[in-house]
């Protein structure tokens, strides 16, 4: 299959609101050669990626709006404005192969419209755009809910974190101290002509100078390292493990954190980890098990303690929340398309219902690490204010980092060009238990 085309159609998916890039492209590359496959994702995150520029200049090539019914040619459309904008295509390649999917998607009618305004766009784009940019929608090529709650919530940041949300994210590496130390690790690399860099906050974090596949890399295979942005692992050491304690990793998939607590203190007396969906599981005993590493696994809802929960306490818990994921944009760019501004309510209720359920499995004296991959104060500070407010028994610790910005509750880390992604921590004790 033509990679645009297998990029347009997984984008018309997300555009159709019936799927994300997560769950409608595999199925796509699984259509190209495999040599094609690099160009599919990179048209398809490209274009997600900066979308709200392509459909605002799109808005302004075209007479009259696509129909619903046309998803797929208004996705090949963003593909081919991608191509034009974007990437070193030659403009002939790009229209011409981009029209010619037309005819693969049963819509003939479709080239005629594609090469006209395809062609309109080569000659006139980036005068349009100039134009358009005076709007923070298409400045920021972020849709206006979001811009307005970044601009709201971080008046002095919001435009660099657009910026790095549009970026493309490094790659990084966390070390498994059970094999090798973070500096042992980088001596490797070198010696292997792999340029990197050791991570500014965490102790197992490595940053490489360009992007690898991990499977080239010293030790994959035996479990030495694991991909993992260096914003998500903070969590282990800000757990004060220790041996002998049960550990509890809820909304665990896919997998990175639990691994990483197992790696982080060898001596845990047991880690249950926990997920809505047991297919997610299947990622997450694939990476204990190139790791070396065990872990109950339980596919349930969290908040229903009474199916799954022995009745022994945990003296640590992590709750990795379900939340907009508006700090890894860069990394699925397609959130500018799947979030809505209503979204984030209904997730800060449930946020707040995972607390409450999961309080009560803390023993006295045990800690609860409240973590999300959200940049925004109403899934992450106010969550944590309101359950303190309400639940006598709990107080906040201090976080044993300087990553990120300090909240009236917890540390806020901001995507960073080049650096950690955004995400959000608070640390939490139970000082006493809930009267009966």
């Amino acid at each position: 299959m033509n990679p645009r085309l297998a990029a347009a159609r997984a984008l018309a998916a997300v555009l159709s609101g019936k799927a994300s890039l997560n769950s409608s492209l595999p199925a796509q590359l699984d259509k190209v050669e495999a040599r094609d496959r690099g160009l599919t994702q990179d048209l398809a995150f490209g274009t997600a990626r900066w979308q709200p520029r392509l459909s605002a200049l799109a808005e302004q090539l075209l007479q009259k709006p696509f129909k619903s019914a046309d998803a797929d040619v208004q996705a090949l459309l963003l593909v081919g404005l991608y191509q034009l904008l974007y990437t070193r295509t030659p403009a002939h390649a790009a229209i011409g192969e981009t029209v010619g999917c037309a005819d693969k998607l049963k819509k003939p009618w479709a080239k005629a419209l594609l090469n006209a305004v395809l062609r309109r766009a080569q000659r006139e784009g980036s005068e349009l755009l100039s134009a358009l940019e005076r709007d923070p929608v298409v400045r920021t090529a972020h849709p206006r809910w979001l811009q307005k709650s970044l601009k709201a919530f971080w008046p002095e940041q919001w435009e660099a974190i657009c910026a790095a949300n549009n970026a493309h994210p490094p790659m990084i590496l966390r070390v498994n101290r059970r094999h090798h130390s973070r500096d042992n690790y980088l001596q490797l690399l070198a010696e292997a002509g792999v340029q990197a860099t050791p991570c500014q906050y965490s102790r197992d974090g490595i940053v490489l100078a360009e992007a690898s596949d991990v499977r080239n890399l010293p030790g994959f295979d035996q479990g030495w390292i694991s991909v993992q942005d260096e914003a998500a692992q903070l969590a282990a050491d800000l757990m004060d493990l220790a041996p002998g304690q049960r550990v509890l990793d809820a909304c665990c998939a896919p997998g990175g954190k639990t691994c990483h607590l197992l790696e982080a203190e060898a001596g845990l007396q047991q880690v249950v980890a926990i997920d809505l969906e047991a297919k997610r599981l299947t990622r997450v005993r694939e990476n204990l098990d190139r790791l070396g590493l065990e872990a109950q696994l339980i596919a349930c809802d969290a908040r229903d303690t009474a199916s799954w929960w022995d009745g022994k306490g945990f003296q640590r818990i992590l709750l990795d929340a379900p939340c907009s994921a508006t700090g890894v944009i860069r990394r699925h760019p397609d959130i500018k398309l799947t979030r809505q501004a209503e979204d984030i309510p209904a997730l800060a209720s449930l946020q707040g219902e995972l607390l409450d359920a999961l309080w009560p499995t803390l023993e006295v004296g045990g800690i609860l690490l409240y973590a999300t991959c959200s940049s925004l104060p109403t899934e992450n500070t106010e969550v944590i204010e309101a359950f303190l407010a309400r639940t006598p028994g709990a107080r906040e610790l201090d976080l044993a980092t300087s990553a990120g910005i300090r909240q009236p509750h917890g540390r806020q880390l901001l995507a960073q060009e080049g650096g950690h992604d955004g995400f959000y921590y608070a640390k939490l004790i139970k000082i006493a238990a809930a009267r009966g």
